[in-house]
């Protein structure tokens, strides 16, 4: 085979995907998990592979059981994870431990809803561990009966009084809630460190949503705080004591959210983040460091306009995190003493740092022309790609140019895009244009490699693809966030405009033959642009707002008001005036729409109102509709079905 191959989506499911590492603490080798997957089986597996600096990835793990948490224990001897059996979907994770110098491993839990997280204590003598139970079951052997009772009842029905009841593709009318434990590894004993407690500890992502004391003696976690029904999800800093005694907050005065605390080796800090706009998901995060001998705060990134995440203690106390800048993702760090964010590594997107006492840090680096692969910075600043398990493919596809563009987009403001070029790209032809616009709205696309929105394989099918990053987009700072906020369609869709007259006058696009496409707002920009103009000669509408009204159904309704502009029994013109279905009389363009019927964050009537209008207007519209998918497309079968379908239906009006 020879570079000539054109990157396709099966190129994509054949590449290994990467996670996020785990170091030893000594830093002389790294735990990395793996997942392959397997199209015709339609699934995927995850490995474990210890990675030393001068030795072949060593596999840990057989593929009969998929992985996921890992923890090195301090003494670098054995390794804890998460696993359960690949052929058995209806199986729950449950936690194991590895003799790192050779061995099997050992199930040492039989929990009834299995195992979320995990930790190791700084003895190494057990581990805390996250595990749900119920509401109405709050210990281990109620939960276990609760669940068989589940599993066995012929009611399918789901009631609820809350008014968050089911997050992305999960209902939360089960009562599931999560509780930490301590298992005590010599007698086999499980402490319940959270007795008593029916509160969230997590939405998105359970994993690394605590920490434990240096002297082991205390645990730290983030819970949500808001009582039924839970009408505003807060989450607030906790801490425990190991010997089982309840929990108790950290701070009775609370910002908006309190997230991710992290002991400083010393233990006199604790880290954490801080969001102070409850309304605003995409407010910028502040690290604070809370004082536990004075019980005072220091707020140390007030006056920096850019938000942190992923972050960690390195042993010298310092803080290493990673943070969005400017379409990338960097990594920075800090003193506590003096809070001022020092670059440590720049370009393409970078997270999930992992300090070690050797003074390196291993985290995961991808971009456009490249997945996701381990790398280390060591202590004088040198870096090394740690990984490489895509070079296989990677050797048998040519990969197309990525540009980096800025031009006045609204109000004569300058807006970055990214251009990924057709890898036979000749400037002097007339290319057809596709923007890929990105959803939240507040997000970005980055200088990141995406595996569910792949510009390079929608550019290797002949196309130039523009992803502009619009107001509204984040790590630009907060205002230029958070401004589009009641306005969603205005300057966003002014600056899609202006880059497509940007990309005409360069001369190598063909005016009369550009596409839009988006998923989730991404697909409200691309319906909204619809119903503003017919420049565009096709749209493709994923998981897209069509209805603003209709997002009431979302998972998450709190705070939409502000997004809106407005309350339905409120200001329900203006509500209108920001719906795309209000202005179908402008609908013109052939429009392919996706939506996936267990998508609790744009339910899937989103999807079908808009296909209706479409064909009751005559316009020339195809509905491609998943019942087994949210709103990402995640199945590899099904995704290869969705890029057919997209690049089928791009080809059609485009070429």
């Amino acid at each position: 085979m020879t570079s000539s191959q054109s990157f396709t989506a099966t190129h994509l499911w054949r590449m290994r995907r990467v996670g996020r590492p785990e170091p030893a603490p000594d830093g002389s080798f790294v735990i990395v998990p793996v997942t392959t997957y397997d199209i015709d089986e339609n699934r995927g597996t995850t490995r474990l592979y210890r990675v030393g600096l001068d030795t072949e990835p060593q596999p840990l793990t057989s593929g009969e059981r998929t992985v996921s948490g890992t923890a090195v224990s301090p003494d670098g001897s054995r390794l804890a994870f998460l696993a359960k059996p690949v052929e058995d979907d209806e199986a729950v994770p449950q936690l194991y431990l590895l003799p790192l110098d050779g061995g099997e491993s050992d199930c040492v839990t039989d929990l009834p809803l299995g195992v979320l997280d995990v930790r190791w204590l700084p003895d190494g003598s057990g581990v805390v561990l996250m595990s749900e139970v119920f509401k109405d079951a709050l210990t281990i052997e109620a939960a276990a009966e609760r669940r068989k009772e589940l599993k066995e009842s012929k009611v399918s029905a789901k009631t609820t009084e809350d008014r968050v009841y089911r997050f992305w593709t999960r209902w939360l009318t089960d009562g599931a809630v999560p509780h930490l434990f301590h298992l005590d590894l010599a007698t086999g004993e499980l402490t319940d460190l959270t007795p008593g407690s029916r509160r969230w500890m997590y939405f998105m992502e359970p994993a690394g949503g605590f920490d434990i004391s240096p002297d082991g003696t205390e645990v730290a976690f983030g819970a949500d705080v808001s009582e039924q029904p839970h009408a505003r999800p807060q989450l607030a800093v906790f801490t425990a004591p190991l010997n089982g005694s309840g929990e108790t907050q950290l701070t009775a005065e609370l910002p908006a959210q309190q997230t991710r605390p992290r002991y400083s080796p010393d233990g006199r800090h604790l880290l954490y983040g801080i969001q102070r706009d409850w309304a605003f998901y995409a407010d910028r995060v502040r690290l604070v460091a809370f004082d536990r001998s004075t019980g005072t705060e220091q707020v140390l990134t007030e006056d920096w306009d850019r938000s942190a995440s992923d972050w960690e203690f390195a042993a010298t106390g310092d803080i290493v995190f990673a943070a969005e800048d400017d379409a990338r993702v960097n990594l920075y760090t800090m003193t506590l003493e003096e809070g001022v964010p020092l670059l440590l590594v720049q370009g393409g997107s970078a997270g999930g740092p992992r300090p070690a006492a050797d003074g390196s840090v291993y985290y995961l680096m991808h971009s456009l022309v490249a997945p996701p692969e381990v790398h280390r910075i060591d202590p004088s600043g040198t870096i090394d790609q740690i990984t490489n398990v895509n070079a296989d493919v990677l050797g048998e596809v040519a990969l197309g140019e990525v540009r980096d563009i800025r031009y006045p987009g609204a109000n004569g403001d300058e807006v970055q895009a990214f251009l990924v070029l057709p890898a036979v790209f000749d400037e002097a032809r007339k290319w057809p244009l596709v923007h890929a616009i990105h959803g939240g709205p507040h997000g970005t696309f980055g200088d990141a490699w995406h595996w569910r929105w792949s510009a390079q394989a929608l550019a290797a099918s002949g196309y130039v693809v523009a992803m502009v990053n619009f107001h509204g987009s984040t790590s630009w700072g907060q205002d230029f966030a958070q401004r589009i906020q009641g306005a969603w369609g205005a300057e966003p869709a002014a600056d899609v405009n202006a880059a497509t007259d940007y990309l005409i006058r360069q001369g190598f696009v063909d005016p009369d033959r550009i596409a839009i496409a988006g998923g989730s707002y991404g697909g409200y920009l691309t319906t909204w642009l619809m119903g503003h103009t017919d420049r565009y000669a096709a749209a493709i509408v994923h998981a897209g707002v069509t209805n603003m009204l209709g997002q009431y159904a979302s998972d998450i309704t709190a705070g939409r008001e502000r997004a809106m502009g407005g309350n339905a029994w409120e200001s329900i013109d203006v509500v209108h005036q920001w719906s795309p279905n209000h202005h179908a009389s402008g609908f013109s363009t052939p429009t392919l729409v996706i939506h996936g019927e267990k998508d609790y964050r744009v339910v899937v009537t989103q999807g079908l109102e808009l296909y209706g209008i479409l064909q009751a207007k005559g316009i020339d519209s195809r509905l491609v509709y998943y019942p087994d998918e949210g709103h990402w497309i995640l199945k590899p079968q099904n995704s290869l079905h969705w890029y057919g379908e997209v690049l089928a239906w791009l080809d059609r009006f485009l070429k």
